[in-house]
């Protein structure tokens, strides 16, 4: 049982471009925002895992904290998608005291659970139980996950730094490995990490009985970590103190579309660009000699490729497995998923077809882990698809690419009940809003004015303008472009209810 006057608090790691799991993972929405065949995220699921953990007894003893707390470390970018997952699987329970740390760039995990560390020591105190958890894996067993949280938690108030080693069940090179050495109370000092081994090293790590997949999962007191990091690497440290020292906290801001009110912290840009880009098992646990590891059979999985995926989904009795509907037709060891159309296939073997609105993977499994060549080659001829999806999240809803072409593109808008679009500018498109459902407040210039279904207005380029839904419903427009530069960098914000001016 914790001690009084301990927290738990869940840090969830959410970042990561997820590059081998394109075309459905990208830039603008990777790996933890992507749907499983349940119709649930990643990223939903570990909010719903962390916040099932007794927060006074992660084992199940004792009371359930009255205040649970929350630390979400992810992109700027990504913050109110975030948000809106985290308010989904809040559920009936109490609604947690939620922060997000929002990096400008990505700088590893060492520089992330750096400043989640003084977040937590600064609010919560120097002894509250950090439990690092990434946004992208996949815990089938929570009760034996929340066995192994209690334990590592036992250890972690006894001052030791502790990851969870998941035990391997096939001899896999595509994990880093732990050796784990003496036993402790409840769990094994580590004697060593290892790299990705070869299939012979990895069979041999197998055999010998004392070697676990390292699963990138933590546990440790605020306090422990900050000292060990300065100790063993004075360079993060010294560059997270310093860029803690510039933060200065936003208070709650309510979310019109969210009953989660949550406090963000935009982390200054040029102080965290200076941290080193460098792992938490690099820059400290492969160097400490207070790490403990904490076996784990939890069914867990990274979802590192699409064989991983597939093999979430039960097979008929050819081995072919299916998201989305698909059709097989003297076909074997297959794999579809289509988001909103029919895949059939005819007389193939071995064989994964991954479709999305506007970009088709079809790929040998053998090969699976190569996919992120695509997006590396696709980042070098400056080809969209890497970035962006067809649909596109924005905090105010979401947008559709219905058609483009030379001077003209046209979209869907969707606008949430509440939300409004930035009061902004365009130097070089025009734009036609007609409103298909709900209702618009559209402001032009100094003009505002209601339009209702049926009804259109049109900006010229260079007029100020903004769209918002004052209504009690989602408002859906169609937007039609035309320009000779339609990017969506081409925006002058000057007012927005979101922070992005």
């Amino acid at each position: 049982m914790l001690e009084p006057t301990a927290m738990l608090v869940p840090v969830i790691l959410a970042g990561g471009a997820g590059e081998r799991l394109w075309p459905v993972s990208r830039q603008g929405r990777p790996k933890p925002f992507m749907k499983l065949a349940d119709g649930q995220s990643l990223l939903h699921k570990t909010y719903v895992r962390a916040l099932a953990l007794n927060a006074q007894s992660p084992a199940g003893a004792g009371t359930a904290d009255p205040e649970r707390a929350l630390i979400t470390v992810t992109n700027r970018d990504y913050y109110f998608m975030c948000k809106d997952e985290l308010a989904q699987s809040v559920g009936t329970g109490s609604t947690p005291r939620a922060a997000f740390l929002l990096e400008h760039n990505g700088r590893n995990t060492a520089p992330a659970v750096a400043l989640a560390a003084h977040y937590a020591q600064h609010t919560h105190g120097p002894e509250a139980l950090l439990l690092v958890l990434p946004a992208d894996h996949l815990i089938a067993d929570q009760p034996r996950f929340a066995l192994a949280v209690a334990q590592a938690v036992s250890l972690a108030q006894r001052d030791w730094l502790v990851t969870f080693g998941i035990v391997p069940s096939s001899p896999e090179t595509g994990f880093g490995y732990i050796e784990s050495g003496l036993p402790l109370h409840t769990g094994q000092r580590v004697q060593r990490f290892v790299e990705k081994p070869s299939a012979e090293q990895a069979q041999a790590y197998l055999d010998a009985g004392n070697f676990y997949w390292n699963s990138g999962m933590f546990c440790f007191k605020a306090r422990v970590l900050l000292e060990q990091l300065a100790c063993h690497a004075p360079a993060v440290a010294a560059q997270a103190q310093q860029c803690w020292a510039a933060i200065k906290p936003e208070r709650p801001v309510s979310n019109t579309h969210s009953p989660l009110g949550a406090e963000s912290i935009e982390i200054p840009a040029a102080a965290f660009a200076a941290m080193p880009n460098i792992s938490l098992d690099y820059a400290l646990m492969e160097h400490s000699d207070r790490v403990a590891v904490v076996a784990a059979e939890i069914g867990w999985s990274d979802i590192g490729s699409w064989n991983a995926v597939q093999a979430l989904v039960a097979p008929d009795a050819d081995n072919n497995r299916c998201i989305g509907e698909g059709v097989f037709v003297r076909s074997t060891n297959t794999f579809i998923q289509s988001e909103d159309r029919l895949v059939a296939t005819v007389g193939v073997d071995n064989l994964m077809v991954i479709d999305t609105p506007d970009a088709l993977l079809v790929a040998h499994p053998a090969h699976a882990q190569e996919v992120k060549q695509i997006v590396a080659q696709l980042k070098r001829n400056g080809h969209a698809s890497h970035k962006l999806h067809r649909t596109v999240t924005r905090p105010w809803g979401s947008y559709t690419v219905l058609e483009q072409g030379p001077n003209f593109k046209i979209k869907r808008l969707e606008v949430r009940p509440g939300a409004s679009l930035s009061l902004q500018m365009h130097h070089h498109r025009s734009e036609h809003w007609v409103i298909v459902s709900g209702t618009a407040k559209v402001q032009v210039g100094e003009q505002q004015h209601l339009l209702s279904s049926n009804q259109s207005t049109y900006i010229s380029a260079g007029q100020l303008h903004r769209l918002e839904n004052p209504g009690l419903t989602d408002l859906v427009v169609i937007e039609v472009q035309s320009g000779s530069y339609l990017s969506e960098d081409d925006i002058v914000r000057f007012q927005d209810q979101y922070g992005r001016v």
